[in-house]
């Protein structure tokens, strides 16, 4: 298999106010995979001609770094040893600290083993930012949270990059960086930008993804998630073209796996532009695939009402507003508010008057993907957080 077109993945253009996603085209990809900051390019500027480095640092963050930040007062409220938190200079606790990211810079060593966690202390602490951050039930807001483990995730990343790290080790660390960055880009969505930015997820969510699609393709496996994991891109990257073809290109048993053949369908059905009917197969997605697909029910939406006002715009023709509410999957006063700000008009009678004139497109900041949060919602009712960011659910 050509592992160039497995690793290309597309990434979206996101208006800030989260209404519309389109593909970008293959100049802008490409720009913007040169844009990217040095993660990608630290697998190879890391080492030279150097031998790859073994880490060997035991604990989730290296005992230096946490001397250095606890006199530098740079912990965090989630790292602090209890009972210090109001000390003039709070300590660390060594079992709560994780590694923060850091930049590459000139004249750092940060292939230092010492500094460098070995893959085994990197999927503990993996697990404890999913069970212990992100899963946690007191500790608020989640923004903050998010914020705590997305940096604390990208400095295992790094680790893993200078180590060269590859098979089921790493394959298990990716899997649960995807999902979490997944349900994040749902939970997040309409948040204000200083709190949480949905270009940056996204960019970060692709090269985790590409990385991970890179070792279902030259590792030997067992790969038990793949299926979930490729329908899981196919959907994220709806309407995409070369997420298309990098399914159409696995093997048999891949492709005809009930996971990837609802994904291909729905797919599909988007670019055929028939939102009815991705809403109809989207019932029938998992939680951590719907947080996937969520970000494109906006345009399902406005696709929905744009045909409906041409096809039903008539002076005497009335559509009931239950009808499209059951349709897009809403409560009928969240109906109601999509029409109005697209131009329909609900009149007293709970009906819905179109008009192909009178469709407009609303105003920038006005609709979020957060208005469908509800068809995503319903379907985490038997499960925890942790246990859908761990694939055990």
């Amino acid at each position: 298999m050509n592992l160039r077109k497995v690793s290309r993945r597309v990434s979206y253009s996101r208006r800030r106010d989260g209404e519309e996603q389109r593909p970008r085209t293959d100049e802008q990809w490409r720009g913007q995979a040169q844009a990217r900051e040095g993660e990608n390019d630290e697998r190879h500027q890391q080492h030279g001609n150097k031998s790859v480095p073994e880490g060997t640092c035991q604990t989730m963050c290296p005992g230096r770094e946490l001397e250095a930040r606890e006199l530098q007062r740079c912990l965090h409220r989630f790292e602090l040893l209890a009972g210090t938190e109001r000390f003039r200079k709070p300590r660390g606790d060594p079992f709560r600290a994780v590694k923060e990211y850091s930049r590459p810079a000139a004249g750092k060593d940060s292939t230092n083993p010492t500094d460098l966690r070995p893959p085994a202390v990197l999927m503990k602490t993996v697990c404890y930012l999913i069970d212990d951050i992100a899963a946690s039930s007191h500790l608020q807001p989640w923004t903050e949270v998010y914020s705590f483990a997305f940096d604390r995730l990208r400095s295992v990343k790094q680790d893993m990059i200078i180590q060269r790290m590859s098979g089921l080790k790493c394959v298990a660390i990716l899997e649960r960086t995807v999902r979490f960055l997944t349900y994040a880009s749902y939970r997040l969505c309409g948040e204000p930008l200083r709190l949480y930015d949905p270009r940056i997820n996204d960019t970060h969510l692709q090269e985790n993804l590409s990385w991970l699609l890179d070792c279902y393709a030259t590792g030997t496996g067992p790969h038990p998630n793949q299926e979930e994991m490729q329908a899981l891109g196919l959907l994220y990257n709806l309407g995409s073209a070369h997420a298309a073809q990098h399914i159409m290109e696995l093997p048999e048993r891949l492709r005809s796996s009930p996971a990837v053949t609802l994904a291909l369908s729905i797919n599909q059905a988007f670019l055929q532009r028939n939102p009815v009917r991705v809403l109809r197969l989207a019932r029938r997605l998992n939680f951590i695939q719907s947080c996937a697909l969520h970000r494109h029910f906006v345009t399902c939406g406005r696709d929905l009402l744009l045909i409906y006002s041409h096809g039903y715009s008539s002076r005497n023709c009335r559509f009931p507003l239950d009808g499209l509410a059951q349709l897009l999957s809403l409560d009928a006063p969240l109906a109601a508010q999509l029409c109005q700000a697209y131009g329909v008009v609900v009149n007293q009678d709970n009906q819905l008057v179109f008009s192909k004139a009178a469709f407009t497109e609303p105003e920038p900041g006005k609709l979020h993907c957060k208005l469908y949060h509800s068809i995503v919602a319903e379907k985490l009712r038997d499960f925890s957080v942790g246990s859908i960011i761990h694939g055990s659910a």
